[in-house]
């Protein structure tokens, strides 16, 4: 079958461009398969990253139709499967690239939040810087006795399994919004490495990489919860997981007045607890005002509340909803099991 591939290609501080290639190609070739036959059959100055094409190193990581995605794991197949999914889905007439074009189209693009140094090849310092800062490594007083070995039980090594198999392509931090508009964020590659060292049995600095990882929204706080890193891990790392468990962490250890962020999990979390849903009138007051300790971020609650005022949309009175002990029993049941599965590690 024939497809054209359409490139996004540009050099460094350049404008981006579309280049078209076509190919006779077998449906279960991959994405890298055909992109290294552009490069040995028709435009040699294509450039791209690639390596073991085995789903390993992860250097193949690209856009692949709008999503990042490793180009040695996704076959053709596959891909215009997918298209044509979200198009039925989308109600979108497919047509238009398969039946009146007469050719099916796939588009290549570099990852995102990342400058390109050439066509699908970016610039990843600041993803290793971010990783870096997150210190992903065992730090124990064990290391200081080099004969001695770390040993862990079969449950304390399953802990580490999950987060063990990234294999840092870049595609969560490619997706990422929280990165995309907050430059500080370490993003979620990081945090996903961030909890296996809050998990690993070996290591003593917890309190201190909880201290570290809780810092406003360069940390775990500045995650926006888009679930769009899980979806594109190709190694099902899920790094949104693992930044929620890492929270969870640090609510344990936190009150209400640590932080903005801690406590707007937690009075949100109370407030469910006690009427089923949020009351607004208390939510603002509690989190921002501070139980009426921040003067400042009172006022600045001012301009919101008149213009809810005016609109008819503040709420003077709260009716708790119905089946408020159902909501409230369904939140300590998870709570009872998060403490009995997953635990705090002192």
């Amino acid at each position: 079958m024939k497809v054209n591939f359409n490139i996004v290609r540009q050099n460094q501080n350049t404008q981006p461009k579309i280049q078209s290639y076509t190919l006779e190609i077998e449906p279960g070739n991959t994405i890298l398969e055909c992109l290294n036959r552009i490069k040995w059959e028709q435009d040699g100055s294509l450039a791209f990253r690639k390596n073991c094409r085995n789903t390993i190193c992860g250097s193949c990581a690209m856009r692949i139709n709008g999503r990042s995605a490793l180009a040695c794991k996704e076959n053709i197949r596959n891909e215009l499967a997918r298209l044509e999914k979200i198009a039925t889905n989308n109600h979108h007439d497919y047509v238009t690239n398969t039946t009146v074009k007469s050719i099916p189209e796939i588009t290549i693009s570099p990852m995102g939040n990342m400058p390109v140094i050439k066509d699908l090849i970016v610039d990843m310092n600041s993803f290793w810087q971010n990783l870096e800062a997150v210190q992903p490594y065992v730090s124990t007083e064990a290391r200081k006795i080099p004969e001695r070995e770390f040993l862990q039980t079969p449950s304390e090594r399953d802990k580490l399994n999950q987060t063990g198999n990234c294999i840092l392509c870049g595609a969560c931090y490619s997706e990422c919004n929280a990165r995309e508009v907050n430059p500080d964020f370490v993003g979620p590659h990081a945090l996903g490495k961030a909890y296996r060292m809050i998990a690993d049995s070996r290591d003593n600095q917890t309190t201190e990489r909880l201290e570290k990882y809780n810092l406003d929204t360069a940390g775990v706080w500045g995650c926006t919860r888009c679930y769009y890193c899980n979806s594109v891990c190709p190694m099902e790392v899920s790094p949104m997981d693992q930044i929620g468990k890492i929270k969870q962490e640090v609510l344990a250890r936190k009150d209400q007045q640590a932080s903005r962020s801690i406590r707007h999990r937690k009075v949100l979390i109370d407030l469910v607890k006690n009427g089923g849903w949020i009351d607004e009138r208390k939510f603002g007051i509690q989190v921002v005002g501070n139980y009426f300790r921040d003067l400042k971020g009172l006022y600045s609650l001012g301009p919101l509340g008149l213009r809810m005022l005016a609109k008819g949309k503040f709420p003077l009175i709260f009716e708790p909803s119905q089946g408020t002990e159902t909501v409230r029993s369904l939140i300590e049941s998870v709570k009872s099991l998060d403490n009995k599965f997953t635990g705090s590690k002192q």
